[in-house]
């Protein structure tokens, strides 16, 4: 037990040290030697846990997908109204998309993808095949028949865009400064209304 304890400290020291020196240099210039060194483990130790870079930064992605997923966790209940509900998953996912970690590990990726745009791909593939809080919501709605049937895929490619073009792209790319509290409930308010006058029976 304490054998087993130690070595999920070490992995997650590991992954500790990753963040921080792939939020400082990039995934070019992050090497796993400086890894090892930053969580203050042994090479052999590092490469015991992940075997290569891209799996270090694969785990990171996924563990970051993890908590993002834990955060939306509204189900989508018959009973409420449906602006109502969604604004609220929305404001979680505006939340989440803004918050510090998320955007600087993007920057990372869309680094790691102008380098090498297939490693980047299969990163993104294995995150895609999750199911998103808001996919399985839009389900949910048109099931019980308060949303039109339309493509689900597509009405969350909307949602998203919708708020990743207030509170994440203009942040990553541009450097401007997160959304407050009151334009992360606005932002999530007006999407969550205009997507239900296009999609609500």
């Amino acid at each position: 037990m304490t054998t087993e304890r130690l070595t999920d400290r070490k992995r997650a020291a590991i992954v500790r040290a990753a963040v921080a020196e792939f939020r400082a240099s990039g995934f070019e210039a992050t090497s796993m030697d400086k890894v090892a060194a930053t969580a203050e483990v042994s090479k052999r130790t590092l490469y015991n846990h992940f075997v290569s870079k891209e799996a270090l930064f694969a785990e990171i992605l996924a563990q970051l997908w993890e908590r993002s997923v834990a955060m939306l966790d509204l189900a989508y209940r018959p009973g409420l109204p449906l602006h109502e509900q969604l604004s609220a998953l929305l404001l979680q996912k505006v939340a989440m998309v803004s918050g510090e970690d998320f955007i600087d590990l993007a920057r990372v990726l869309i680094t790691a993808t102008i380098h090498s745009p297939q490693r980047a791909q299969d990163m993104l593939a294995r995150l895609a095949q999750k199911e998103s809080a808001l996919l399985t919501w839009v389900r949910a709605a048109q099931k019980d028949g308060r949303l039109k049937p339309a493509d689900p895929l597509q009405i969350v490619q909307q949602m998203e865009s919708l708020v990743k073009g207030s509170a994440f792209w203009p942040q990553v790319t541009m450097g401007q400064p997160r959304l407050g509290n009151q334009a992360q409930k606005q932002l999530a308010t007006d999407t969550a209304e205009l997507v239900l006058s296009r999609y609500a029976a």
